[in-house]
């Protein structure tokens, strides 16, 4: 097989890229804006990698993902599958046009890069959060005026309709991961969005109010549902149901790459709170803002674009992953605290070697 994929240099890319090189003898083309942090990706890859992996210098935000027409002609025909990954993971409104324009725009013009290459197989990474504000989520497609919570959910709604839309050109599925965490074998992360900002926000509260007071007995409270789960996979899971994909992803179909069995919202706070050793935090329900001190206050607004998944516990259907996985040595995903654990705390051990 000959593959093309964007993304490759995220969190989730590198994964599936290394995934790729170590199980199977893909052709493999990426397709990158910045050259030299490709490069270093592909150094830190496998042995041989380089002899695999072609570099394309291009911009999703582009027609044609922003490739000269000398590579488009080189490309044509040549190859049979297409990993759309890249997206801006983001939830703030006031970033509504630039995450349009990479996660919209960005599979538009992939889509039609991967229709003038004449792609056989077209693969769309979304989120199982394309869900909105319904509570269980199902492995079809939404109505594309669905009920959402930001931006960010919006444009990756309406990205998987216009993926569907080119069903007729090619063989075009659809892969939502839940929340993206580190790998369950070593924890490795690289992630800055998600549970990652979540985390990074309460590491920098906790330096200032440390700063600002020796008080330890003070309780913060972080308004949420304690009962309300959230929905978190490992990484190398979802990357190696990104590549068993290749081979088995049917065409049509939607897959939801999530947790059967989330850990709470209150059990995840403390497993934070003991990476931290901040046990001053605590989750508040159904409280007005305007009661809690000027410091909660300061806090609940630094995680406040996180509010929409505090507050309420999704539900999903991955039935046609469960499916899609029988057979092979891909285990249905079963996390345990432990191995939460071990995530978070892996964050946050990075997180001080960086410091210091």
């Amino acid at each position: 097989m000959t593959i093309l994929l964007t993304g490759s240099t995220g969190f989730l890319g590198g994964k599936l890229l290394n995934n790729l090189l170590a199980t199977t003898d893909h052709t493999l083309f990426v397709l990158v804006r910045d050259i030299e942090k490709a490069k270093r990706l592909v150094a830190s890859l496998s042995e041989g990698a380089d002899e695999r992996i072609t570099i394309l210098h291009g911009d999703i935000t582009q027609p044609f993902c922003g490739l000269t027409k000398e590579t488009i002609q080189e490309l044509t025909e040549k190859v049979d599958l297409f990993y759309h990954i890249a997206a801006l993971v983001k939830f703030d409104e006031e970033l509504r046009e630039e995450l349009f324009a990479v996660n919209y725009g960005g599979t538009e013009h992939a889509l039609e890069l991967a229709s003038t290459l004449q792609v056989k197989q077209f693969i769309y990474v979304s989120t199982a959060y394309t869900v909105g504000k319904r509570t269980h989520g199902v492995e079809a497609l939404y109505p594309i005026d669905a009920d959402i919570h930001n931006p960010y959910e919006e444009s990756k709604v309406k990205s998987e309709h216009l993926v569907l839309s080119y069903a007729d050109q090619m063989a075009v599925s659809i892969f939502r991961p839940s929340i993206i965490v580190g790998d369950s074998e070593t924890g490795e992360a690289d992630s800055e969005f998600t549970l990652y900002g979540f985390m990074r926000a309460l590491d920098v509260f906790k330096r200032r109010v440390l700063r600002k007071t020796d008080n330890v007995e003070t309780i913060y409270h972080v308004i949420g549902s304690k009962d309300s789960t959230s929905n978190l996979v490992p990484v190398n899971y979802v990357a190696d149901i990104l590549a068993l994909a290749a081979k088995k992803a049917e065409a049509g179909m939607i897959y939801n790459i999530t947790n059967p069995s989330p850990a709470t919202n209150y059990d995840l706070l403390t497993m934070i709170k003991n990476a931290l050793d901040f046990n001053q935090l605590e989750i508040i329900e159904d409280v007005d803002v305007q009661t809690l001190t000027t410091e909660e206050q300061r806090l609940n607004g630094m995680i406040s674009i996180f509010n929409a998944y505090l507050s309420r516990s999704f539900h999903f259907d991955d039935s046609n992953t469960q499916q899609l996985i029988e057979g092979t040595t891909i285990k249905h995903l079963a996390m345990s605290q432990q191995t939460m654990q071990m995530i978070i705390n892996a964050y946050f051990d990075v997180r001080v070697e960086d410091i210091t």
